[in-house]
């Protein structure tokens, strides 16, 4: 998938710019070189898409340059001293799973359209965090001349780090990766249980029908927000298709959760509407890309998975047994 184009989708799933090829069956990105550095210990060097990163100290202002980024800084504890703008309707400063009381004051805003070399070079960090940022590199170049900085994976965004190995991640550079796995092990366990709850979902087939800008995608694992329905035990497809509205019956499955657009316009879809799932009420209507669940699922962190797993499996089962949810 073409990098415009997954800058493109990912404005859609968080209401951000970017999308990444995000496959929890990709290639595992690059880890710390060496053994990691236990809690406190520095240096620690990380590699990435250009090359690698020696962290000398514990890092104490951190600059959150990645889209999904602050979740994870603060899912470990640390309160990011900026981070990236969510563009959108969704009121990402007031997001439901954010850490209550807060970990500190509030991050300094920075562009999610284009990032301010000047502005983060005035915030005088000590660690610039960008594992999911797309990073190019000549502004990878400009912020490592400021702090020592950690850009995404690959270069173009693809085989993007999962939830837990963004996690693992950040705990090396934060000096916390005892907590890091203390959340991976609490999140995952999450899962583990909603599974338990509802195990219909093991093997089941999963399309992730996403309408952007009335445009039908079958969207896959190359897509972040497929970890949540993964998490759970479905099936998706491994690599996002773009559809016209004559082939949305390749939109049928055991299961449908269909995202911008109304239940109202899908089922007044002739096409969508004789698709057999459709028929048999197998779907769920999770709303348009400015809602709190859509943001959840942009962010797919260690604080929003939980959230979105709360909010969407209950869904989900009703919906396998024909109940269709959601409006």
């Amino acid at each position: 998938m073409p990098r415009s184009l997954l800058r493109t989708l990912a404005a859609f799933a968080v209401l951000l710019l970017a999308l990444a090829g995000c496959s929890t069956g990709a290639e595992e990105p690059p880890a710390a070189s060496g053994e990691p550095a236990a809690d406190g210990q520095f240096p620690v060097t990380l590699n990435h898409a250009f090359g690698s990163t020696t962290i000398e100290q514990q890092p104490q202002r951190v600059v959150a340059i990645g889209y999904n980024e602050a979740d994870f800084v603060m899912a470990l504890g640390v309160q990011p001293i900026a981070e990236r703008e969510f563009q959108g309707d969704f009121d990402w400063q007031k997001r439901a799973w954010l850490p209550q009381p807060p970990l500190g004051p509030t991050p300094e805003v920075l562009s999610g359209a284009e990032l301010s070399v000047e502005q983060i070079a005035a915030l005088q960090p000590d660690l610039i965090l960008g594992v999911y940022s797309f990073l190019d590199r000549s502004t990878y170049d400009a912020l490592s001349k400021i702090a020592p900085t950690v850009a995404q994976p690959t270069e173009d965004g693809s085989n993007a780090a999962t939830w837990d190995e963004q996690t693992r991640i950040t705990g090396q550079a934060l000096g916390r990766t005892e907590q890091a796995d203390q959340v991976i092990t609490e999140t995952q366990k999450k899962f583990d249980e909603a599974k338990q709850a509802h195990p219909d979902f093991a093997g089941k087939n999963l399309k992730m029908a996403f309408y952007i800008e009335g445009t039908p995608w079958d969207f896959g694992t190359d897509d972040l927000r497929a970890q949540l329905f993964e998490g759970l035990g479905f099936q998706v497809r491994p690599d996002s298709q773009e559809l016209s509205l004559e082939q949305q019956g390749q939109l049928d499955g055991d299961v449908i959760a269909v995202m911008g657009r109304t239940r109202a316009e899908a089922e007044a879809d002739p096409v969508f509407s004789a698709i057999p799932a459709v028929r048999e009420g197998r779907v769920v209507y999770l709303g348009g890309f400015s809602t709190e669940f859509a943001g959840a699922l942009g962010y797919s962190s260690p604080l929003s998975l939980p959230y979105a797993i709360d909010t969407v499996a209950p869904q989900l089962d009703a919906a396998l047994k024909g109940q269709p949810q959601g409006n």
